[in-house]
């Protein structure tokens, strides 16, 4: 039997490289280890390797056959987390492919914590962790590792205003004033070196302490009026959001080297708006500690 042609090894009609080619959106489960034991997440990843503009395409299956690999490896020896993963993956991919010198892979999957509400009754609460890895030929491989947190914002200026006009009106009031809340959403990402690594527990506290209040699945009413209460006695902006999480982020990982890349990004949902409210930084740890942040 004659071998089957490798249409992808054959030459470009156009000599351009292509930055990213390969997979989006496989869908796996991944046994994870935690303290108390593997848990298992639902992944959604997807694995790219650049490609030299002589050649017309990547052979994909690649791509998959490495996830998998990863995959059922892990069933055996569940990986510390999906950082972790999508870093084997990446360091897989370059040895599949011998003409990328990069291969990225990006993680998504979602993630329950045991949360204490206002009353001191216990829930389980949905969180989005995020994570990537970057592997380049003969330079090691960079990851990340964040989380998408969900939570309240009261908002600063709406509370100030108010009070102004209701004192104006002889209306004088006890703590915090009346405003408007919005739901925001915060992701907070590290990307270290191999020989660092952060939980996501960690990550997902810290992101979550920025905001005005968090949010929860089920409240009952003394709870809501309890969480409402929090929320205005600690109004936020966007930007307050970011620059409480960036210090957070200083104070929890003192012993991370100056190198570790930073994101934090606030979006809001306008409640009087139409629009959302964004603010971001990217940074490293070394420009947070020094003296002009």
């Amino acid at each position: 039997m004659q071998p089957l042609p490798d249409v992808q090894a054959l030459r470009s009609a156009h000599d351009y490289r292509l930055t990213r080619v390969g997979v989006t959106g496989i869908r796996k489960p991944v046994q994870v280890k935690r303290a108390q034991g593997s848990r298992t997440l639902v992944a959604l990843l997807d694995a790219f390797v650049d490609l030299p503009g002589q050649q017309r395409g990547i052979h994909m299956s690649r791509n998959v056959e490495a996830i998998n690999e990863a995959i059922d490896h892990a069933v055996q020896q569940p990986v510390r987390g999906i950082e972790d993963l999508a870093a084997g993956i990446a360091t897989d991919l370059l040895k599949r492919h011998d003409y990328a010198t990069i291969a990225e892979v990006a993680v998504e999957a979602d993630f329950f914590l045991e949360r204490t509400q206002p009353s001191g009754q216990k829930s389980l609460e949905p969180y989005s962790l995020v994570a990537s890895a970057k592997a380049q030929r003969g330079q090691g491989v960079r990851r990340s590792i964040g989380a998408l947190v969900t939570g309240i914002n009261a908002c600063p200026c709406a509370m100030e205003t108010a009070r102004k006009l209701l004192e104006e009106r002889g209306i004088h009031r006890e703590g915090p004033n009346i405003t408007h809340n919005q739901r925001n959403r915060v992701l907070l990402m590290l990307e270290t070196g191999e020989a660092h690594g952060v939980d996501a527990e960690d990550i997902i506290g810290v992101a979550e302490e920025g905001l005005s209040a968090p949010t929860y699945e089920i409240l009952k009413r003394g709870d809501e009026a309890r969480l409402v209460i929090r929320a205005h006695e600690r109004p936020r902006f966007v930007e307050d959001v970011v620059r409480e999480v960036l210090s957070g982020v200083v104070a929890k990982w003192p012993t991370l080297p100056d190198d570790t890349l930073v994101m934090v990004r606030s979006e809001a949902e306008e409640s009087i708006h139409k629009h959302n409210a964004f603010a971001e930084r990217v940074t490293t740890l070394g420009e947070l500690r020094a003296p002009a942040r």
